[in-house]
C-alpha cells in the first residue's frame, strides 16, 4: 500500500461549505465558503506534497482529478 495520501475537496455538510481533507485525517486542512477557495489552497497542498488533488460535487461524487507527483500511471487523455 503506498504512503502517499491525497487531498479531497469536499462539501461539509454541517457547517455548508467546502473543506479539504487528506486522505486518513480526521481534521480538514482547510474549511472555505466558495469551492474555488477551497480548490485553490488544496492545488497548493497537492503541489506541496507532490500527491493528487480529488474533486468532489455536492452529492459528494469524484468530478475530476489532478495529480502533481510522480504520478505512475498518468492519463491518457489531455484535459483542455
Amino acid at each position: 500500500m503506498s504512503g502517499k495520501k491525497d487531498y479531497h475537496v469536499v462539501p461539509n455538510g454541517d457547517r455548508g461549505g467546502w473543506d479539504i481533507k487528506r486522505e486518513g485525517a480526521e481534521r480538514s486542512s482547510g474549511h472555505f465558503d466558495r469551492k474555488s477557495e477551497a480548490m485553490e489552497r488544496g492545488r497548493e497542498l497537492a503541489r506541496e506534497h507532490r500527491t493528487e488533488l480529488v474533486e468532489h460535487g455536492r452529492n459528494g461524487r469524484i468530478q475530476d482529478s489532478d495529480s502533481y507527483g510522480n504520478d505512475p500511471n498518468p492519463p491518457r487523455d489531455k484535459k483542455h
